[in-house]
């Protein structure tokens, strides 16, 4: 599966019903500290969507952004195969300038741990991005697929 249609941009077809899905999953945030609330939704090679809200915690170094929850609810799920996450920060201002709206360092860590090929998605942006991008020379072991 792919995450969207040749020759169509990302904002059709699953692009575009990712970041629904992870707009969707933004309203369930809970994020009394920040008043900043992000969804993920991340599309398994089956098809399955997986998503995920940020979850702050009075101790701030214990709250869990929405990219960690869907990825970990994905593998939880036995899915191996990560072929698109969608990022929506829905109370970032309007037009707000990209690095405001993207993942955070240990994010990126995890898409590149556990979906290195997938397509990434952000609410409010016309094109997609891959792991490369936003993590150039990522920490990474070498390991067995499967």
């Amino acid at each position: 599966m792919t995450a969207h249609d040749p020759g169509k941009t990302p904002g059709t077809t699953i692009a575009k019903r990712l970041l629904d899905e992870a707009r969707a999953a933004a309203r369930q945030a809970y994020a009394p500290y920040s008043k900043f609330r992000v969804g993920a939704a991340v599309l398994g090679g089956d098809g399955a969507i997986y998503k995920g809200a940020n979850v702050e915690n009075a101790s701030l170094g214990l709250g869990t952004c929405a990219e960690r929850v869907a990825l970990a609810t994905a593998i939880a799920d036995g899915e191996r195969n990560l072929v698109a996450i969608a990022i929506a920060c829905v109370d970032a201002p309007e037009n707000s300038p990209l690095a405001q709206r993207m993942p955070c360092g240990a994010c990126r860590q995890w898409i590149q741990e556990l979906a290195p090929e997938a397509e990434i998605f952000i609410l409010g942006e016309n094109r997609s991005f891959r792991i490369h991008d936003l993590l150039p020379m990522a920490f990474s072991l070498e390991r067995e697929k499967g």
